[in-house]
């Protein structure tokens, strides 16, 4: 299986998916301590140790600290309301510029995220992953509160 952006091959089905899905943005793995939430379960284990080990960079605004600069980057825009990628075509702007690209392929109706199992394509991630589980009936996500699978 091969990822349809940048080339990348994998031998499992679920590590596409799992690429795909840090790809898109979508953080389904939410931290138990914060807000914070992650594409990936590794991602949000190597979090937790942040809770319990001294974090460099606090910012005043909500006495939140963080163990990296560029979290606390991401963590002043949901304060400021900074989006610095704006969509060329409506203006519309956001916070993160992966979330910028699937806005414009929404915009332009380009299919470019086709499935590599029967060559079906979509123009959002987001749908290619959920198409995915069709294949290998993988659940991607399970929600922490009731363990419904999707």
């Amino acid at each position: 299986d091969q990822c349809t952006q940048c080339g990348k091959a994998f031998f499992r089905n679920s590590h596409l998916i799992r690429h795909l899905m840090t790809n898109i943005g979508e953080k389904p793995y939410q931290c138990s301590h914060c807000e914070k939430s992650f594409s990936l379960k590794n991602s949000l284990i190597r979090h937790h140790s942040t809770h319990t080990r001294d974090n460099q960079y606090q910012y005043s605004q909500c006495n939140k600290s963080f163990s990296q600069k560029g979290v606390l980057t991401n963590h002043q825009r949901t304060h400021t309301w900074n989006k610095p990628y704006q969509c060329s075509q409506c203006n519309k702007a956001f916070s993160q510029n992966n979330a910028l690209i699937a806005h414009l392929n929404t915009n332009t109706g380009e299919k470019s995220y086709r499935c590599s199992q029967c060559q079906k394509a979509f123009s959002q991630i987001s749908n290619l992953i959920k198409h995915l589980s069709t294949h290998t009936g993988e659940k991607s996500y399970q929600c922490s509160q009731c363990n419904k699978a999707s």
